[in-house]
């Protein structure tokens, strides 16, 4: 098949794995970069190729691509998906696709102009593979209940610096919906759709810093299987996640790329360490080239993407439901 024009909004951290992933897929064809700060831009594009602009309008205006990919500051992903889906662009953007009721409304509409794919780029992780095919075989027997732990540490030039994190307006918020909604979204894909039974927020460490929160703990229900969930910017190091599975049969727990399996009959451990982490840190899931690859067959294909709209809905809801909760 033909390769998808493609160009990237945005030339920070993030987007340096995106261009990384790009560069090495025969499926995508690298055309333009563009940010606020044009020497970014100008830096991925002699380094990739491609030419380099200074707003997203600017590169629209010029380049023709077919896939944008959004690695902007969150509270752009909506506005600027919706600007790529009046030009029938397909957007792939990182998470989160909203910050909040309002912009939510809005993107879950973008799928009936375009396609979009969100980054939810653990959900192709050898590890969490290997548990889903445990469970799909029925050996782990039914889920009892989970429990998610993120314990990472952000201090105050990360925030400061940034020019836009630790605001609620452009943030959205701290902890769960920038650190740790890849671990939320896993134990959906694992448990289904939750409901929010109680959540609480607070700053620990950077009070009068930022307005988000830095700390954050929730309890959802999943048809019945208990969720506990924690989240914090407050630790003295970047800690590999904790995901916990109690089943009837066996207990499943990720802990960063390692799998434990325990069962009455023993512990069995295997090691998931993926290559390719060096296009990013490894502590946020190594899969991004998986999930990109994906999204670009499935363009090409006319087939359904697994983090479309309606694939990380659930994802995205309950995310909003917590905070909803916290706030009161």
């Amino acid at each position: 098949m033909d390769s998808l024009k493609c160009a990237v909004i945005g030339c920070g951290g993030i987007a340096q794995v995106h261009a990384g992933v790009l560069a090495r897929q025969e499926s995508a064809e690298l055309l333009a970069f563009a940010d606020i700060r044009p020497e970014r831009a100008q830096a991925l594009a002699e380094k990739y190729g491609g030419n380099a602009y200074d707003s997203i309008e600017a590169l629209l205006d010029k380049e023709q691509p077919q896939v944008l990919h959004l690695c902007t500051p969150h509270y752009l992903h909506t506005p600027m998906a919706k600007m790529a889906a009046e030009r029938g662009i397909h957007v792939f953007t990182e998470k989160p696709p909203v910050i909040s009721q309002a912009q939510w409304e809005e993107f879950r509409k973008l799928g009936e102009q375009i396609r979009v794919g969100v980054c939810f780029q653990n959900r192709y992780n050898p590890s969490v593979a290997y548990c889903q095919e445990l469970l799909e075989s029925g050996k782990a027997g039914k889920i009892l209940g989970a429990r998610g732990f993120v314990t990472w540490r952000r201090e105050a030039p990360y925030y400061t610096e940034s020019g836009w994190r630790g605001s609620l307006a452009t943030e959205g918020g701290g902890a769960l919906i920038n650190q740790s909604i890849h671990t939320l979204d896993l134990m959906g894909v694992f448990l289904g759709k939750g409901k929010v039974l109680g959540a609480s927020l607070a700053n620990r460490h950077l009070a009068g810093v930022i307005e988000v929160e830095d700390t954050l703990e929730a309890a959802m229900d999943y048809s019945g299987a208990r969720g506990l969930f924690y989240a914090t910017t407050a630790y003295c190091t970047d800690a590999p996640i904790l995901l916990e599975l109690v089943c009837e049969n066996m207990t499943l727990r990720i802990e960063g790329e390692e799998v434990t399996v325990k069962t009455p009959e023993g512990v069995e451990r295997r090691d998931f360490a993926q290559e390719g982490a060096a296009l990013g840190k490894s502590y946020w899931g190594a899969s991004h080239g998986r999930c990109i690859a994906d999204f670009y067959q499935c363009v090409q294909r006319g087939e359904r993407f697994r983090n479309d709209i309606e694939g990380v809905a659930e994802t995205v809801e309950l995310m909003l439901d917590i905070y909803q909760e916290a706030r009161k």
